[in-house]
């Protein structure tokens, strides 16, 4: 068995194709989305369109909540960017991301993906937040999580735009890279390969170059927020 998961498209079509692309070739035989689907700049309507035309197992991402349930309580500035990106996007689309569930369980529930952490797509599973940044969250908080899910071997997430992977007691925790905005210096698209080798999973972190200027364009002619954008995508230039 092999699955295709992926996070964090953040609206960003031309990231995501070149994302989809990549996977064709390796047919797998699910898609997992986690999350953070369309707040961002580069064409969203286009980044939402294919993603709901994948079929894929999906879990709801924070800024997913921003766009639904929490759009009345958004500061100015994020409201006027939900505002313009609600115009955009079919008029379903927000409750149908606040229907989203937290979790989601592939694979006879041996994979577990979520966005942020398994019960609150703003926190994070693998780590800490604080003044100082991020640190790692103990071993013991981890597999104290995972007691939740028993038939569980692998857990994947999002959220933090940073690939990880930790294993304990024969349990792997993955943080995946974003399909969009990233944080490392590196101009790439990312995705993540599971493949299912006899009792045990396979992990494969990949990385996709794509035309990022033609993101910026778009973001930049279409778009009024296009400066914010081009400069969550070239912050690492």
């Amino acid at each position: 068995m092999k699955l295709a998961l992926f996070s964090d498209v953040h609206g960003n079509r031309f990231a995501l194709e070149a994302v989809l692309k990549d996977i064709e070739r390796y047919k797998p035989d699910a898609l997992a989305n986690l999350g953070d689907q369309v707040w961002g700049a580069a064409d969203p309507a286009g980044a939402w369109t294919l993603q709901q035309s994948l079929g894929a197992v999906t879990v709801r991402g924070n800024t997913d909540d921003m766009l639904s349930t929490q759009f009345d309580s958004l500061d100015e500035r994020a409201h006027a960017f939900g505002s313009w990106l609600r115009s955009k996007l079919p008029y379903e689309a927000p409750s149908e991301l606040a229907e989203l569930p937290t979790t989601a369980e592939l694979a006879d529930g041996e994979v577990v993906i979520a966005h942020g952490a398994l019960t609150d797509p703003l926190s994070a599973l693998l780590f800490n937040f604080s003044e100082k940044g991020l640190s790692q969250k103990p071993d013991a908080a981890l597999l104290e999580q995972a007691q939740t899910f028993p038939n569980a071997k692998v857990f994947v997430v999002g959220h933090t735009h940073r690939e990880v992977l930790r294993s304990l007691s024969g349990t792997q925790f993955i943080n995946v890279g974003p399909v969009s905005r990233y944080l490392d210096g590196y101009f790439v698209a990312r995705w993540l390969l599971l493949e299912k080798q006899g009792e045990h999973w396979d992990i494969q972190f990949k990385r996709v170059p794509y035309d990022i200027s033609k993101a910026v364009t778009w973001a930049l002619e279409q778009s009024p927020f296009g400066k914010e954008e081009r400069s969550m995508l070239e912050q690492s230039s």
